[in-house]
């Protein structure tokens, strides 16, 4: 009887150690390892065995995590307030390094994301941050990337999100962007005046080549204006439309009068 309830508690001890001593990591984790407090190494993804009570064992997450950088008060090279705010991707690509050399990778990062935006933001012009965001972004990236590198945190991008700047400067702003659109807008209003004098001047050259050509554009000219809901239409009347009819008939009748015998005195 005694050999039985020995055998159960042998049974129920392998249990509890197996138990102990069996562990699963999934395909997106690590498992870093501690051996009597000294590091083994990481191990995983899938199913492997630790020696109970002697192998502690850390898991790390290495999927991509995001965090929201609050928004931080900043003044630009230029002395303008803005209130800047960011969201940054990173991963952990040394599992021993993100557990052993630093103790919270997470907040870490974070801090580090938050002074660096700081300084960025204050090295740079207000028009730089407003039109060359991705410059912003990979001068931020790269800086945190290597504050996190030693921690085997692998910053893969940093955004800005949102720029917020005081009311009187986005006035400004609305009115600088007026004025370019005037400007440009001049510009365009004087390339079309150049081009129609430059056909103009081609068009003069073609009728002084062809005088039947002015004849013919200003009968074109009298055809668009009969087409109009006009009750008067004053217009000039070329010379040289009616030389031909007054020359034929001057030609063609006879228009000189007759000859007229004075009176004679009497002797």
């Amino acid at each position: 009887m005694q050999w039985i309830i020995a055998l159960g508690v042998i049974i129920v001890l392998i249990l509890i150690v197996a138990t102990a001593s069996v562990r699963v990591v999934q395909e997106y984790e690590r498992g870093v390892i501690f051996r009597l407090g000294r590091l083994v190494g990481a191990r995983g993804p899938g199913i492997f065995f630790m020696i109970p009570y002697v192998e502690r064992m850390v898991k790390v997450d290495l999927r991509t995590l995001t965090i929201d950088v609050p928004p931080q008060e900043c003044i630009t090279k230029d002395n303008v307030t803005t209130r800047v705010d960011a969201v940054v991707y990173f991963r952990v690509v040394d599992p021993s390094a993100a557990v052993v050399k630093i103790l919270d990778y997470v907040r870490a990062t974070s801090l580090i994301a938050q002074t660096t935006l700081r300084s960025v933001v204050g090295q740079s012009e207000l028009d730089e941050l407003l039109t060359h965001r991705e410059n912003i972004n990979q001068r931020l990236q790269r800086i945190i990337d290597e504050h996190t590198d030693p921690w085997g945190v692998k910053v893969s991008a940093v955004e800005v999100k949102d720029v917020e700047i005081p009311a009187e400067m986005r006035r400004a702003i609305a009115r600088q962007a007026e004025a370019e659109r005037e400007r440009r807008a001049k510009i365009i209003h004087a390339e079309g005046e150049f081009a129609a004098a430059q056909r103009l001047a081609e068009a003069a050259r073609v009728i002084q080549q062809e005088p039947a050509a002015l004849q013919l554009r200003y009968l074109q000219t009298l055809t668009e204006i009969s087409t109009e809901r006009t009750s008067t239409v004053v217009f000039p009347l070329p010379i040289d439309l009616i030389t031909a009819f007054m020359g034929g008939r001057r030609t063609g009748g006879d228009t000189t009068p007759p000859a007229q015998t004075g009176p004679t005195g009497g002797s």
